[in-house]
């Protein structure tokens, strides 16, 4: 039933689409900020209250859902799993930035690229040499994939395993977009409201992230260039800020031979890499705190879609087996 369900939702959300300002979204933001507004008082241990009400309250909902429907027909269930996974998992949660962006690349229309990274990341983008301007668009790109894809993808079969159907999917989605929420509202107000509820959410959103990223990233391996994938995992993760990013992004930059990481233009929003420099040379073949590789360019651009949609087959075609040996065993 797993395979079927992520299947039937990857094919719906690639024919149908939510538009980019959606009620889901919205919804999500009202429901982080009611909970933070009524729950938060700014204790230690409200925290944990706030995260727990936010959280695993909607993913308790959605396996309730899926066990009285379960009860009734299996292919209730199924049509539930369909439902969640549409909302929850899929490329064109974020597509229509990178799309944006690499059609105004394409027509040489850079300006207009780094308004759109900017609107997509909040990030002052507005002197971004070509170089770095693709090197983030990359790197945002990846990551996207993981959150809206990889990971969901991971912890909806997981916990389908168990019988809670896609108590996973939404468990994830909510662990990271609370903490993306939280981190945004911080930066944008000064202070949060209260930074042990931002910490503690980074801190649990890394626990559930930790295994997911690194499959992600042994399956770029795998699908790329796999002995220069790995040699960049474990020499040049360290690299980034966030470990788990670094995974992911390191083992990206070698599977394609693209150059990641590195020093950031003047004027933009310090990024996730440990170095902030200016930009460097993009004739250069290597940069201090970069990925070795070639200079970001537009190619890379097709060559990380590839890559992306590779591992997506590779994941599908490994879960098709391991259903088929289940139904078979």
């Amino acid at each position: 039933m797993s395979f079927f369900a992520v299947l039937c939702a990857l094919l719906i959300e690639q024919l149908r689409p939510l538009p980019r300002n959606n009620w889901v979204h919205d919804s999500l933001i009202g429901w982080v900020r009611w909970t933070g507004r009524n729950f938060d008082a700014g204790k230690e241990h409200h925290a944990w209250v706030v995260w727990c009400i936010t959280v695993l309250t909607p993913a308790a909902l959605v396996a309730l859902v899926y066990l009285l429907a379960a009860h009734f027909s299996l292919l209730l269930a199924l049509g539930w799993n369909v439902v969640v996974l549409y909302l929850t998992l899929g490329f064109r949660h974020f597509s229509h930035y990178f799309t944006d962006i690499r059609d105004a690349l394409e027509r040489g229309d850079e300006l207009a690229a780094r308004r759109l990274l900017a609107e997509w990341r909040h990030l002052d983008a507005s002197e971004l040499p070509r170089a770095e301007l693709l090197r983030h668009v990359i790197e945002h790109s990846l990551l996207a994939a993981h959150r809206h894809v990889f990971g969901v993808f991971f912890w909806f079969i997981v916990l389908s395993a168990v019988g809670l159907g896609p108590m996973g999917a939404v468990l994830y989605r909510m662990a990271e977009f609370a903490t993306r929420y939280w981190a945004f509202k911080s930066r944008t107000v000064g202070v949060p409201t209260n930074e042990r509820l931002m910490q503690l959410s980074q801190r649990l959103f890394g626990l559930l992230d930790h295994l997911p990223a690194r499959l992600t990233a042994f399956g770029f391996a795998v699908v790329g260039n796999f002995e220069e994938a790995v040699e960049c995992w474990r020499r040049y993760a360290s690299l980034w800020r966030q470990p788990h990013e670094g995974v992911i992004l390191a083992a990206a930059a070698g599977a394609v031979g693209v150059r990641l990481g590195g020093g950031a233009a003047p004027g933009l929003t310090p990024d996730r890499s440990k170095t902030f420099e200016v930009g460097v040379d993009a004739q250069s073949t290597e940069a201090e705190g970069s990925t070795p590789g070639m200079a970001p360019e537009f190619g890379h651009l097709r060559s990380v879609v590839g890559l992306v949609w590779r591992s997506v087959v590779l994941w599908m075609l490994l879960l098709a087996l391991l259903s088929l040996a289940n139904l078979l065993g």
